[in-house]
């Protein structure tokens, strides 16, 4: 990425090399694009971004993050990544900021940074990401009007297959929007909803309002370059800044640095404040001395694409990829999950995993009901995307008692499940007998040496002596510590041994 001129207030941060867009074909320009993924899944995701984009990953050491360099022309193909929960393109990375020791010093460095950063490259990807989410909504709409007569247009096939193309030629477009970006006129604001829960207790996420009532805005355009006063009118950007703070040795919360990073924002780009209706979102991560100024390309957390009907412990589609993922699926697997709740994990493995076989189910009727819906909107969908004579996903699901499963004995290769926490769901003394019979019967069902599970839970010290009790017919492999909804959990990945498992069902 390009570097920033100058010094902010007297002490030079060092900005970091960016991530080698290694194997990014195209001859577009290299960007760095920073997403949040789940915590502990951090390799998992690189693996992901070298695998379908061919660039190397860095891992950043505020955990849940990763960067890597690719092409502009991949920018729709970066949407598509499983492992991911938020995109942004970086503006500037600083692996070693010296913050000042006063606050007033500190926060001046940071309004002072504004002005010497290089804007214009990440600038430009914002604006052709704009174009790419208009190109899919108004696919969307096109496809959900042709599925009514269930013929499938060519267009849409030609369409999808052009993204690259397209957004080759949309970058070339927004050189031009973004020509006199310098002097645009928009807006700022900051609040506290940081899609980003990996942070320890330290934390702050936090978004601030920086109010400018010198500039009125009659609308909103989606061009960075468009914020120019017109004969009549005045065109405003609207925007805000987050920021995400972790680290306990600054003078300055998360709220100072958003208003004062925030109003020299506003300043530099003459920009107006909207906290809910804003068309940019700049962030300023700042994790001890690393600090990280981006752009936002997702709205919304790209974990919510295959849920459409919620439970109380719905798990992050990102999350249900990682741990697949750990398992390594191989074609023709079956692959269950015995507590599936709204299907997250089998929704999710049948999307990315379609040669192997998977069965989700659980005791709950609610919770199976919900479930099959949400496979019925994922039906729903790909006949719209592809046509209506598609032959579905390989996915059942059924209402069944976990420790009584109709499954032959060792019919089962892997096993993926989100166990009850103990609550929401459930409750920690009734873990105590219903985990070792869980084990057990997933024990029976899975095959001898070769099957394996991967196993979330957050009542760890149940798990561990359930375990420990079942160590004939598992063995621990790796652990991954997650973050679920604030709480610090682990995913088991479980190895099954050649012992034969017991039939009799001795903890019911």
């Amino acid at each position: 990425m390009a570097a920033a001129g100058g010094e902010a207030g007297g002490s030079p941060p060092s900005p970091s090399p960016s991530p080698s867009p290694g194997g990014a074909e195209g001859g577009g320009p290299a960007v760095v694009i920073g997403a949040t993924v789940p915590t502990g899944f951090e390799l998992t995701a690189a693996a992901e971004v070298r695998e379908k984009l061919g660039s190397e990953a860095a891992v950043s050491k505020d955990r849940g993050k990763i960067y890597f360099g690719i092409a502009a022309e991949k920018l729709a193909q970066v949407h598509r990544l499983r492992s991911v929960d938020n995109l942004f393109v970086v503006v500037q990375e600083f692996k070693d900021y010296q913050f000042k020791e006063s606050k007033e010093d500190a926060l001046k460095d940071l309004e002072d940074l504004v002005k010497k950063l290089p804007w214009t490259e990440p600038l430009k990807v914002w604006e052709l990401n704009n174009s790419l989410k208009k190109k899919k909504a108004k696919r969307k709409k096109h496809n959900l009007q042709s599925s009514t007569s269930k013929e499938k247009l060519n267009e849409d096939g030609e369409e999808e297959r052009t993204d690259e193309k397209d957004a080759s030629k949309q970058l070339q477009d927004s050189a031009q929007n973004t020509a006199g970006i310098e002097s645009a006129s928009g807006q700022v604001t900051e609040n506290t909803q940081g899609e980003i829960p990996q942070n320890g207790s330290d934390d702050d996420n936090e978004q601030l309002d920086a109010k400018d009532e010198s500039h009125a805005s009659s609308g909103s355009e989606t061009k960075a370059g468009d914020g120019k006063k017109g004969e009549g009118d005045v065109n405003v950007l609207k925007f805000r800044v987050t920021c995400n703070r972790a680290g306990d040795k600054h003078s300055f919360t998360s709220n100072d640095a958003a208003r004062d990073f925030g109003g020299a924002v506003q300043e530099h780009f003459q920009w107006k404040a909207d906290m809910t209706n804003f068309d940019i979102e700049v962030l300023l991560n700042i994790h001890n001395n690393e600090v990280v100024v981006g752009i936002a390309l997702t709205e919304e957390s790209l974990h919510r694409r295959n849920i459409t009907h919620f439970g109380p412990t719905t798990l992050r589609s990102t999350l249900a990829y990682g741990m697949l993922r750990l398992c390594d699926p191989q074609p023709t697997d079956i692959i269950i999950d015995p507590m599936c709740g709204t299907g997250a994990i089998p929704i999710e493995g049948a999307t990315e995993w379609p040669s192997c076989y998977h069965i989700a189910g659980d005791n709950n009727p609610q919770a199976v009901k919900r479930a099959a819906n949400n496979i019925c909107s994922l039906l729903k969908k790909n006949e719209n995307k592809e046509s209506s004579t598609s032959l579905g996903i390989p996915l059942d699901i059924i209402q069944w008692d976990i420790c009584n499963l109709p499954l032959r004995t060792g019919s089962v290769d892997i096993i993926v499940t989100d166990m009850p926490f103990g609550k929401r769901i459930g409750s920690k003394k009734k873990n105590w007998d219903l985990y070792p019979a869980c084990l057990m019967e997933m024990g029976r069902i899975c095959r001898p040496g070769t099957g394996r599970a991967v196993l979330l839970t957050q009542d760890k010290k149940c798990f561990a002596k359930a375990l420990s009790r079942m160590g004939h017919i598992w063995r621990k492999g790796q652990t991954v510590w997650v973050n679920v909804g604030g709480l610090h959990a682990a995913v088991y990945l479980l190895k099954r041994t050649w012992e034969r498992a017991e039939e009799k069902r001795s903890f019911w």
